[in-house]
């Protein structure tokens, strides 16, 4: 490997791992809305969404110009292809921050909706799945990795068990039904939450074993 390409990609590597401090960052503040019932989350979290947008392009501009460059082989291409997705899964997680404040927020209007402690238990575990899945492309950590994709299952069977509250408590009180509707997209936003956090867990994976796991019933190997 060249030197300029080691810097490259370093440098790539250093500005995906501050961009996914900053989408952490995001989705907390999404909690806290959440949390508090409060006003003022979405505003803050769009506040930092155009930065987050305007670094997302930059880092894929970087990362094609590293293949049209260098054209890297091997692991080297591996990182490469791994920014390139992990950019985009970030960059989605950032907007599924914006969309939770905002739903929290409209929720503001419905003060006798209560909010399922599955809900909040959800944003806690898919917050420690980012951070976690942060943690294991910093450190190539395999095995954290592998744990993250492991508590997806997790998240996804209590949002199956706070959408069935949801539904029971629309069928009790049907002229509150727009409030838990909106609890019911803010469910599912979580669990994108958790399942982006997921792919790139399964990035880190690919990156340092070169095995693509991304379905459970077919894994292969890469040389």
């Amino acid at each position: 490997m060249s030197k300029h390409l080691q810097r490259d990609l370093n440098q790539i590597e250093r500005s995906l791992s501050q961009q996914a401090s900053v989408v952490e960052q995001m989705v907390q503040t999404a909690y806290r809305g959440l949390r508090e019932r409060c006003l003022g989350t979405a505003a803050e979290i769009l506040a930092q969404e155009s930065d987050l947008n305007a670094s997302e392009v930059r880092i894929e501009e970087e990362c094609l110009e590293t293949l049209a460059l260098h054209q890297p082989v091997a692991i080297d291409l591996r990182r490469t292809a791994t920014a390139i997705k992990i950019n985009s899964d970030l960059e989605r997680i950032g907007d599924l921050a914006l969309n939770l404040a905002e739903r929290t927020e409209a929720l503001a209007e419905h003060p006798d909706v209560p909010i399922p402690a599955g809900l909040e238990q959800m944003v806690v575990r898919a917050l420690s799945m980012l951070h976690d899945a942060h943690r294991a492309f910093v450190t190539l950590d395999v095995d954290l990795a592998h744990s993250v994709c492991r508590r997806d299952d997790e998240v996804d069977a209590i949002n199956r068990e706070v959408i069935q509250e949801i539904i029971a408590a629309m069928e009790k009180r049907p002229d509150q039904s727009a409030g838990y509707l909106h609890l019911f997209s803010a469910s599912r936003i979580v669990e994108r939450i958790g399942d982006h956090a997921t792919n790139i867990s399964e990035d880190v994976i690919y990156l340092v074993e070169g095995v693509i796991t991304r379905h459970r019933w077919a894994t292969y190997k890469i040389a």
